[in-house]
């Protein structure tokens, strides 16, 4: 947001120009996480009392594998849709085709519809 501040006299499409920033962002800093296994776990703090309430919270949720499962390109279009943006406001942003939108789109929904159908069976 502090980037929308200060580039504000710029832009024309406020809304869009801050998803994309932020989801740029988000990419570039999951490229450069560096891990530093440890030999133990911290002690449990108030806000999180067991370590592993985070993985059970997530395993709670049907439809995180489902996401982390998807290529990059069809969980982001999949992400600006769920947020409002059309086919052709987000090819606008993602410098794509709109049919590439689609193309993913359609994809990440069929990924969808086989991950709940087979979630149905067990």
């Amino acid at each position: 947001m502090l980037k929308a501040y200060e580039h504000w006299n710029h832009l024309r499409e406020p809304r869009a120009w801050a998803h994309t920033v932020a989801s740029r962002e988000l990419a570039r800093r999951i490229a450069s996480v560096e891990e530093n296994p440890v030999e133990q776990i911290p002690e449990p703090t108030s806000l999180l009392s067991d370590p592993d309430a985070i993985a059970e919270w997530e395993d709670r949720y049907d439809l995180l594998p489902l996401l982390r499962s998807l290529p990059p390109r069809q969980r982001q279009v999949l992400a600006w849709t769920l947020d409002g943006f059309t086919p052709g406001d987000i090819a606008a942003q993602l410098r794509i085709t709109s049919e590439a939108v689609r193309s993913n789109l359609r994809k990440a929904r069929r990924a969808a519809a086989a991950y709940l159908k087979a979630r149905e069976g067990e």
